[in-house]
């Protein structure tokens, strides 16, 4: 099993491996300590101290604040408990008409908007593009991901998962 060097997963993170590079790091087993890495990386880049338990997605992480866990963008904002829809709390662009699906899509290459509308969800303090959904119209926010941290930690980690 290889083993890679902390500049490179952080190159593997920012997207910087050529597919010669990335093919065997993808395709094989993972180093025992690549999660440890990852984090380090992580908490590396962000302006703030909190501890990132968990990345939750590209600009959003679960971090423990005052022994709790919270959902908190690359810029710092926090969008309160992990266990909430973090998309409750952003700034929401809809697009819903004909002419703004057109801005992404050509003519007759986008949705309906009759039938679909695309939400993009933004940071409400640095305005990141954190998401975007595909929904038919009056369709709830999808809550896409609540983690199981305990058993993450304890059960893939082997150690006890942070503030528990």
């Amino acid at each position: 099993m290889a083993k890679y060097d902390k500049k490179t997963i952080e190159r593997l993170i920012d997207g910087d491996l050529t597919w010669n590079e990335l093919k065997p790091i993808i395709s094989g087993r993972k180093d025992p300590d690549r999660f440890e890495k990852v984090l380090e990386i992580l908490q590396e880049k962000v302006p703030w101290k909190e501890k990132i338990i968990l990345p939750l997605h590209e600009h959003l992480y679960i971090v423990s604040k005052n022994e709790q866990r919270t959902v908190k963008c690359d810029c710092g904002f926090e969008f309160g408990d992990y266990q909430e829809n973090w998309k409750t709390k952003c700034r929401v662009r809809v697009r819903d008409t004909s002419e703004a699906i057109e801005e992404l899509y050509p003519k007759y290459m986008g949705s309906d908007p009759e039938w679909e509308e695309l939400r993009e969800y933004y940071c409400p303090d640095c305005f990141t593009l954190l998401d975007t959904e595909a929904v038919p119209p009056g369709y709830p926010t999808i809550f896409n991901f609540l983690p199981d941290i305990d058993t993450f930690y304890e059960k893939w980690l082997g150690r006890k998962a942070p503030d528990r």
